[in-house]
Parts: C-alpha cells; structure tokens; sequence
C-alpha cells in the first residue's frame, strides 16, 4: 500500500462517522474519488456514488462509511451524561474508555467511568447495560453539561491506528471504512484499466442499524451486479468458540461468501478473477444471511445479483479492530479487475 492510498486510510479511520452522521467522512471519501470518477454524486440522506462512464453492464462496488458508536440521550443533575446505542455497539468493552462527544460547536472529551476495583464487589460482576453507563465529561452540575451537550449529539471511542507488527494495525471503527477505502481503490484502479462496463463505488450511510443506505442505493441505481465489500470475522482469533469457527484467518485473503444473498453467477466471475489474478481466496458459508449490505442490495427492485467480498477482522465491534493490510489491497486489487472484467460474465440465471 503506497504512501496516498495509506494516508487515504487513516484520513476515513480517524474521521468520526457514526451512523446518521456520516458527512464527515463522507466529505473525505468523495474528495479522493473525485480525482479519477467521471460523475461523484449524493443523495438526499448522503448516500456518496462515483461513477467510471463505460457501457453494459451497470457494476456497483460498496462499502459502508458509518461506525457504530453512542448518543447523548439525558444529562443528570450531577452533570454525567447518560447514553443510547448507535448501532450493534458492546457494553462488555465501553466501561473505562475515552469518548468524544460531537456537537455542533466541536468535540467534548469524556469518558465512560468505571467504579474503582478497590470499592466495588469484585465476585460476581456482570456487564451494565449502555443505557445504565455513563460519560464524565468534568462538568460541575447538570447546567454545565447542558451547556456542552445536547440530546441527541453523537459520542464515539475516542481511538487512535496502531501499527502492529507485520502489515497489521489496530483502530476503531475498520467495520466499515476500510469497505469504503476498498471500493474506493477498485475503482481507481479499474479506471486505470479503461473498463468496457460502468463502475460505480458507492460509500452507504446507515449500514449498521439496518442497512438502511444500502435500501436507498439499490432502487435508485439498479445496478446489473453488486458487491457488498466489509470486514468479516477472522475466527483464528484466541477465545472464538469452537462452534463459530468458519476457517477465515488473518492474512490469508479476501473473503468471498457463498450461499443465500450471494449469486452463483457472482460468486463464480469473482473466483475465476481471482485465479487469473493469482489472487488467494477464502470462501465463507453464509445460509442464511451475510449481515452486509448485500442483503439489502439483493432485494432490491426485481433482484439485483449480489455478492458479499470480507476482509478478515479481528474482535469486530470492540475499539481494537485488526486486519492485515495485504488483505486490504488484496481485496482492492479483486474489485478492481473484477470491475475491468464485469461485461464478460453474464450475471441472471434462469432454471
């Protein structure tokens, strides 16, 4: 990952874009894609499309731009602030972390207070529920918190990249930007290829309460094919159930999911890019549902053939998500010559 396209990345990473209040990163991503898109446009709730102009078939490439995270829902008398999800977000690890609070006049510090070892009964502990923790942000009394915050404000970990060893970083909130970052880099790339199709990366807002973008862009684009680009568990990680396993590991590719969502026809034009590319692949099981906004996309208007493409993650939902950057490119790299390929491959299946 060169030097752009690595600055690029930690730009979406340290943007805060909670679902709903997603225009600062939004800002960022088209910015970067306006530099090689023949038409960047958004809509009305900020879903952000770029657009390559070619021919038949019609190929969007999307990632979700918006994080989990919380909201400010009361403020007590003694000042604390207490909170509402945003999203799928875990109350085992909130307690003890720094929090911003984004409001209209610039970030608030705080943080989500845990009672001291020393002074609580340590034998059998359970997890608060969110709505039963708190923020301090230092205030005095409730009247000097109201002067900081509002109802309703956004609060997210306040979370820095760390690079680990090898080509592997931590940071909040990789469930989705990095989605962005890849559709973003496929399409790039494709351009670069001069593609006989039109290639769409599309940036969904509101993916993690319900893949609510991912409804909007469907309809309005309709595309002839879609691929939903996320993270997806890396179960090699230590502690996950035997039960969970799926075999995806750190480092070892992009992830292609097979079943339910996931077109036939897609699943196959991606592995056989894959093949030629000499790109390494993991397959993944999704029966049911993959959870991404490839559902949404799939039950769009008629039926759009869709394809959920992960990117391995580790402790998903946490603020020390971990991926390889190889995987990162790599998945780039597929969506990208994927999209330079799309009009040799016929996408509808008839029985």
């Amino acid at each position: 990952m060169d030097g752009r396209q690595r600055e690029f990345l930690d730009e979406l990473l340290e943007t805060p874009t909670p679902s709903g209040f997603e225009t600062p990163g939004q800002r960022r991503w088209v910015e970067y894609v306006s530099g090689f898109a023949d038409e960047v446009r958004t809509d009305e709730y900020g879903n952000a499309i770029a657009i390559v102009e070619g021919g038949d078939p019609t190929v969007a490439i999307a990632g979700h731009v918006d994080e989990i995270g919380f909201m400010v829902r009361d403020i007590e008398d003694d000042g604390t602030i207490r909170l509402s999800r945003v999203g799928g977000s875990d109350r085992t690890v909130s307690r003890g972390q720094h929090v911003v609070i984004h409001t209209d006049d610039g970030p608030v510090p705080g943080v989500i207070g845990q009672t001291a070892i020393h002074l609580r009964d340590t034998g059998e502990e359970s997890y608060d529920d969110i709505e039963e923790q708190f923020v301090d942000v230092g205030a005095e009394d409730g009247d000097e918190a109201e002067d900081l915050v509002e109802r309703g404000d956004p609060v997210t970990f306040d979370q820095t990249i760390s690079d680990l060893e090898g080509e592997r970083i931590a940071a909040r909130g990789l469930d989705n930007r990095i989605g962005i970052w890849a559709a973003a880099e496929a399409l790039r790339r494709a351009a670069d290829a001069d593609p006989e199709a039109t290639i769409c990366a599309v940036s969904t807002v509101q993916e993690e309460v319900g893949l609510k973008g991912a409804q909007m862009v469907g309809f309005d684009l309709a595309p002839d094919v879609a691929v939903a680009v996320d993270v997806t568990h890396a179960s090699d990680a230590p502690g996950t159930p035997r039960e969970k396993k799926t075999g995806v590991e750190l480092g070892e590719g992009p992830v292609v999911a097979r079943g339910s969502t996931n077109h036939r026809n897609a699943v196959e034009a991606v592995r056989e890019v894959a093949t030629e590319a000499e790109i390494d692949v993991q397959l993944q099981a999704s029966g049911i549902r993959t959870g991404t906004d490839a559902d949404a996309f799939y039950v769009s208007r008629g039926g759009i053939p869709s394809l959920n493409v992960g990117v391995p993650n580790r402790y998903m939902h946490t603020p020390v998500e971990v991926l390889d950057l190889d995987d990162l490119d790599a998945t780039a790299q597929l969506l990208g010559a994927f999209a330079a390929r799309a009009h040799e491959f016929e996408y509808s299946v008839h029985p």
